[in-house]
Protein backbone atom coordinates (compact mmCIF):
# COMPACT_ATOMS: atom_id res chain seq x y z
CA UNK A 1 0.00 0.00 0.00
CA UNK A 2 2.71 2.52 0.97
CA UNK A 3 5.59 0.94 -0.97
CA UNK A 4 6.03 3.93 -3.25
CA UNK A 5 4.84 6.60 -0.87
CA UNK A 6 7.24 9.32 -2.01
CA UNK A 7 7.92 9.53 -5.71
CA UNK A 8 9.70 12.33 -7.60
CA UNK A 9 6.46 13.94 -8.74
CA UNK A 10 5.33 14.18 -5.09
CA UNK A 11 8.42 16.24 -4.31
CA UNK A 12 7.73 18.45 -7.33
CA UNK A 13 4.18 19.10 -6.12
CA UNK A 14 5.44 19.98 -2.63
CA UNK A 15 8.00 22.42 -4.07
CA UNK A 16 5.36 24.07 -6.26
CA UNK A 17 3.01 24.45 -3.30
CA UNK A 18 5.83 26.02 -1.25
CA UNK A 19 6.58 28.51 -4.04
CA UNK A 20 2.91 29.43 -4.33
CA UNK A 21 2.43 29.79 -0.56
CA UNK A 22 5.62 31.63 0.35
CA UNK A 23 6.68 33.19 -2.92
CA UNK A 24 10.15 33.03 -4.39
CA UNK A 25 11.42 35.93 -2.27
CA UNK A 26 10.65 34.35 1.10
CA UNK A 27 11.86 30.82 0.33
CA UNK A 28 15.59 31.50 1.01
CA UNK A 29 14.74 33.17 4.32
CA UNK A 30 12.43 30.31 5.26
CA UNK A 31 15.09 27.73 4.38
CA UNK A 32 17.70 29.64 6.36
CA UNK A 33 15.43 29.83 9.41
CA UNK A 34 14.64 26.12 9.12
CA UNK A 35 18.34 25.28 8.94
CA UNK A 36 19.09 27.43 11.96
CA UNK A 37 16.27 25.78 13.91
CA UNK A 38 17.54 22.33 13.00
CA UNK A 39 21.07 23.22 14.16
CA UNK A 40 19.71 24.52 17.48
CA UNK A 41 17.57 21.42 17.93
CA UNK A 42 20.51 19.14 17.18
CA UNK A 43 22.82 20.95 19.62
CA UNK A 44 20.18 20.91 22.37
CA UNK A 45 19.54 17.19 21.84
CA UNK A 46 23.29 16.54 22.00
CA UNK A 47 23.55 18.56 25.23
CA UNK A 48 20.62 16.69 26.79
CA UNK A 49 22.22 13.38 25.82
CA UNK A 50 25.53 14.47 27.40
CA UNK A 51 23.70 15.55 30.57
CA UNK A 52 21.91 12.22 30.70
CA UNK A 53 25.20 10.34 30.43
CA UNK A 54 26.73 12.51 33.15
CA UNK A 55 23.87 11.68 35.49
CA UNK A 56 24.09 7.98 34.63
CA UNK A 57 27.84 8.00 35.33
CA UNK A 58 27.33 9.72 38.69
CA UNK A 59 29.15 12.88 37.69
CA UNK A 60 26.18 15.18 38.22
CA UNK A 61 26.74 17.90 40.79
CA UNK A 62 24.49 18.00 43.82
CA UNK A 63 22.23 21.00 44.31
CA UNK A 64 23.99 22.03 47.55
CA UNK A 65 27.41 21.95 45.88
CA UNK A 66 26.45 24.68 43.42
CA UNK A 67 26.71 28.34 44.46
CA UNK A 68 23.46 30.10 45.23
CA UNK A 69 22.23 32.79 42.87
CA UNK A 70 21.35 35.22 45.68
CA UNK A 71 23.68 34.73 48.67
CA UNK A 72 22.40 36.32 51.84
Amino acid sequence: MLRNALEPWHILVVVLVMVVLFGSRKLPDTARALGKSMRILKSEAKAMKADGQAVADGRAAKADDQPADNPR
